[in-house]
């Protein structure tokens, strides 16, 4: 077979796990396929046929055959066999992808490394994969097993990929925030962190820190416009939760995360800022949840000793306490977003509604520079809890999480308010959290999709009346029949993404796809793949 240039389709009948196949790569559809060919010639690909991306290909390695060709008929006829090994991703159950190696026997030298150099060449053009990282371990994290789980399962890939590493063991709180505000990230193509949502967010908060600190921008400010990072967050799962790798690449599997780190995924997501009285708190990508969750991510602070234990005491002590706090949401309804939160659309790999969504939105802000477009709304109460969720929350635990149809990129957050009920209806209410039943349709139950909100206690607005006054004058009220006047109610604490804030007034605001992981997002139904 003669020299075939990268745009031609390559073909030639070759031998995988001693079948005669033909094998076909079509750099159109950067495709590799392969088929069982018993007669003569190619002949047309059956229903058995295989087939592999390019894109999803790790590496492509000669394979030493010394010793292995051992087999009968015309198998021993290859007296001088060469052959390739296509390292590729293979699809498993529950969107887990797994490291597959597919083997190709070739009957000449010079046919098998036209194969090698050719899918190379296809590979060196593929530019979004990573060539080198940052990567910090959380050796404390979930179950302790940061280490071993990278040392076993990450490390092995990225080498066979060619990625080269400069790897970090956090030894306190906060150490891989402070390295990303000091160290010079240009060189890398990404950060990777191994644990759990709490390591996750301290690379988000650096990294989005420093692209600021970098751009000049105040981070303090309410309205300030946030700078994306060019930088992409790989996630691999070491943690208890691990919602937000749950949430966007649909399993907590670390074989999984490592492969859409390998063959270079990119996935913008929305991230939202809290700020009281003009400083920043903290960034938030899954939940802020203020009463219920709130109340049990600071009692479970107490009891750390207990290890993951601690949440589910601490769970059971919140539910039986069944404490409402009486307060004032208002919010900025996302009016750009083409979804619902009950459209009973989930978001998923190449979104349409993310997509759709962040085009409206730009379109609706060049708008809000001529007329102020902004419409506040008002909802006061007792609440049992109040959420705001950028991504559905799913877990192994929650499936479809606390907002099954939250989209991880379209600009907006949705924000569900549980009104005073009793503990049963409270209950029932959270058992849908476990199954496919609508968990927003009660009538203490209510939801919106709002790209800004504000919350002040009850307790905060009698201290300040000022505040209390100005509110509104500024707002439009839609309050419940439940009598306003009614004996001052404690605070509750925050639950920003598992970590606590004290401070019960706070401002909350939707930066549209401020960062990138490297996820591809949740896969529509992936069969599991038959090769390898």
């Amino acid at each position: 077979m003669g020299a075939t240039g990268a745009a031609e389709p390559l073909q030639s009948v070759l031998w995988v796990k001693q079948q005669r196949c033909a094998v076909s790569l079509e750099p159109a559809r950067a495709l590799l396929r392969w088929w069982r060919s018993p007669g003569p010639g190619a002949g047309a690909p059956g229903a058995d046929a295989c087939s592999v991306p390019v894109s999803e290909i790790i590496a492509v390695e000669e394979t030493d055959v010394h010793g292995k060709h051992q087999g009968s008929g015309k198998w021993q006829k290859m007296e001088k066999p060469y052959a390739f090994t296509v390292h590729c991703v293979k699809r498993a159950r529950r969107h887990r992808w797994k490291w597959a190696q597919v083997t190709f026997w070739c009957p000449e030298e010079q046919l098998c490394h036209l194969w090698l150099q050719t899918l190379r060449e296809m590979l060196e053009k593929l530019t979004s994969r990573p060539k080198h990282l940052l990567v910090f371990i959380n050796p404390f994290g979930g179950k302790g097993q940061g280490k071993r789980i990278y040392e076993r399962k990450v490390a092995p890939l990225f080498t066979l990929a060619s990625i080269t590493t400069d790897i970090i063991v956090t030894e306190h709180a906060n150490q891989a925030k402070e390295t990303l505000y000091e160290i010079n990230i240009d060189k890398y193509d990404g950060i990777v962190c191994v644990g759990g949502d709490g390591m996750f967010s301290e690379v988000l908060h650096g990294l989005i820190g420093r692209t600021q600190r970098s751009a000049g921008v105040d981070q303090n400010h309410p309205r300030a416009v946030l700078v994306p990072s060019s930088l992409r967050i790989g996630i691999i799962p070491a943690g208890s939760t691990d919602c937000v790798c749950y949430s966007t690449v649909g399993t907590s599997d670390a074989e999984t995360s490592a492969l859409h780190i390998v063959v270079g995924d990119s996935l913008a997501m929305d991230v939202s800022s809290v700020h009281h009285n003009s400083t920043l708190l903290r960034y938030s990508v899954s939940l802020l949840g203020y009463g219920f969750y709130g109340d049990i991510i600071k009692d479970s602070e107490k009891k750390r000793w207990l290890g993951l234990a601690r949440y589910d005491f601490s769970g059971l002590k919140t539910f039986l306490s069944h404490h409402c706090y009486e307060g004032t949401v208002s919010f900025l309804p996302a009016q750009h977003t083409v979804g619902s939160p009950r459209d009973r659309k989930p978001c998923r790999a190449g979104c349409f509604v993310c997509r759709q969504s962040k085009q409206q939105l730009e379109e609706e802000q060049k708008k809000a520079l001529y007329e102020d477009v902004e419409e506040w709304q008002v909802v006061c109460g007792k609440f049992l809890a109040i959420n705001a969720t950028n991504m559905s929350c799913a877990c192994r635990r929650s499936p479809r999480g606390l907002s099954p149809a939250a989209h991880l990129g379209d600009g907006s957050s949705d924000l569900i308010l549980i009104r005073k009920c009793s503990r049963f209806n409270f209950l029932r209410f959270l058992i849908r959290h476990t199954n496919q039943q609508d968990q927003f349709d009660f009538t203490f139950v209510e939801v919106y999709r709002v790209k800004k909100f504000q919350f002040t206690s009850k307790h905060m607005e009698d201290e300040d009346s000022d505040l209390k006054e100005g509110g509104k004058k500024r707002f439009g009220h839609i309050c419940s029949s439940h009598p306003s006047c009614c004996c001052t109610v404690s605070n509750s604490s925050w639950n920003c993404d598992g970590e606590v804030l004290h401070s019960p007034a706070i401002e909350v605001r939707v930066h549209c796809q401020l960062v990138r992981l490297f996820a591809r997002g949740i896969e529509e139904n992936p069969k599991p793949d038959s090769h390898s």
